[in-house]
């Protein structure tokens, strides 16, 4: 019998253990993610959606943020603001509808230094079609739905 596999699964369990414990002893709420574990600053300095990891994390307003690097961590830490996504990470095109729906992180575009996400490839091309009036939508509709739990689809 080749223990190997087994082996293998047990170091990956082990690993995922160290950073959740990790984690937890830093004070970070794994429960709360934004961007979808993505590395907000990448969008900026990429040009791509990359993943963050569990090894360069910060925490802001009750939200942790995965960075795919230290560098990427501390530009965040440094100007927080500047690379939040709009909407609290929620799809764009739903705020300008008043409405509150996860938005796929791979789903994205900036607009005058800021990040907007939408739910799917079709929304975002919908919600780019009429541009100025969709933000201008969405940032009206921003106090109604904030607060709000996201609606399912």
């Amino acid at each position: 019998m080749n223990r190997k596999p087994v082996l293998n699964v047990g170091l990956v369990l082990a690993g995922l253990l160290v950073v959740a414990a990790s984690a937890y002893a830093a004070g970070y709420q794994l429960g709360n993610v934004g961007a979808g574990g993505y590395d907000v600053v990448s969008y900026f300095t990429e040009g791509k959606a990359v993943r963050g990891t569990g090894w360069h994390v910060a925490v802001h307003q009750g939200t942790t943020y995965l960075f795919a690097s230290k560098a990427n961590r501390k530009q965040f830490a440094e100007s927080p603001e500047q690379y939040l996504p709009q909407f609290g990470g929620y799809c764009a095109f739903g705020a300008a509808m008043g409405k509150k729906f996860y938005a796929d992180p791979t789903v994205w575009k900036i607009v005058d230094g800021k990040l907007y996400m939408n739910l799917d490839n079709k929304i975002q091309k919908k919600w780019a079609g009429n541009l100025s009036e969709n933000l201008e939508k969405g940032y009206a509709n921003r106090p109604k739905i904030q607060h709000s739990a996201p609606e399912g689809i």
